[in-house]
């Protein structure tokens, strides 16, 4: 089973639907409830088992609700996919605490969260879990400061869990597309 956060649109929308092809278990994962039907009728299409969970994640307890959600649902869990995020521009001058908090909530809080509660999960099913960067945790670009440093931050979160995790079979990868 899987949990896609971000499973509205973009590269999470076409994850879920992916893995639901190949036949997986998916909890889709998004803040706009219509949005999250219309992805979950796409995934189950292929029919496969597909389940929904409207949250924000970066709300208190989210992650434990979501993990939760799938773990009741499916019997288990094999693989988190954090996808969700988001991106704003802003100098280091125009970027003030509410617009960096958001951006690090989102994009580094909220996954590590969703990582710590799944691991126990992923651990008894040696499973995995893929966070979803960006080249700009790669590369710095002008005009999106809190951006960059905020999936530099997750490509490092990815790296540290991966050393913890390899000796118990779980594998944390990420990947880092460009413009979609």
């Amino acid at each position: 089973s899987v949990i896609v956060t971000g499973a509205t649109s973009g590269i999470g929308r076409a994850a879920a639907r992916g893995f639901a092809a190949q036949g997986a278990s998916v909890l889709l994962v998004g803040r706009d409830e219509a949005a999250l039907g219309d992805a979950a009728a796409e995934a189950r299409a292929s029919g496969a088992t597909v389940q929904t969970c409207a949250a924000d994640i970066t709300i208190d307890g989210a992650a434990e609700r979501i993990v939760s959600a799938a773990v009741d649902a499916f019997g288990g869990l094999d693989t988190l996919v954090n996808a969700a995020g988001v991106i704003a521009t802003g100098t280091i001058e125009a970027t003030d605490d509410a617009k960096w908090d958001a951006m690090m909530n989102v994009n580094v809080k909220a996954p590590f969260r969703l990582m710590r509660a799944a691991v126990p999960h992923l651990k008894a099913r040696k499973g995995s879990i893929v966070n979803v960067s960006s080249v700009n945790g790669l590369r710095a670009f002008a005009g999106v400061l809190a951006y960059n440093v905020s999936k530099s931050a997750i490509d490092h979160l990815t790296r540290c869990a991966a050393l913890e995790m390899a000796p118990f079979g779980v594998r944390v990868n990420g990947v880092n597309p460009g413009v979609t």
